[in-house]
């Protein structure tokens, strides 16, 4: 059985995502570095195609987990309504732009 939730050694998105990224140099796109990017341009633009891919490749929990904690305003509201009712989604933690963007220039990624 498939475990779900694992990027099984793959590095590069598959094509059909391109056009989901026409603002960024898709060749330059990594799974895991770029992930919380990734998910929110899929549930924004995504077809169920590309719903599909991220689900079975970050799993339900990561993309809850990143969805419950990203800026309500990186969201179009309808794709985040559906997306919450088919993951269970009850609350998400409204953090503005501002408050984010603090908060990574107090405390950068190491």
């Amino acid at each position: 059985m498939k475990k779900q939730g694992q990027l099984k050694q793959k590095t590069k998105l598959p094509e059909f995502f391109t056009s989901l990224f026409w603002s960024y140099k898709f060749s330059w796109l990594q799974l895991e570095k770029n992930k919380q990017r990734i998910i929110i341009n899929t549930i924004n633009y995504g077809s169920w195609k590309h719903w599909q891919w991220i689900i079975e490749n970050y799993g339900e929990k990561e993309i809850k987990n990143i969805i419950e904690n990203a800026p309500i305003s990186e969201f179009r509201e309808r794709a985040l309504r559906l997306i919450s009712l088919l993951l269970g989604i009850k609350k998400i933690k409204y953090a503005s732009r501002s408050i984010k963007i603090r908060r990574q220039r107090n405390f950068p990624k190491i």
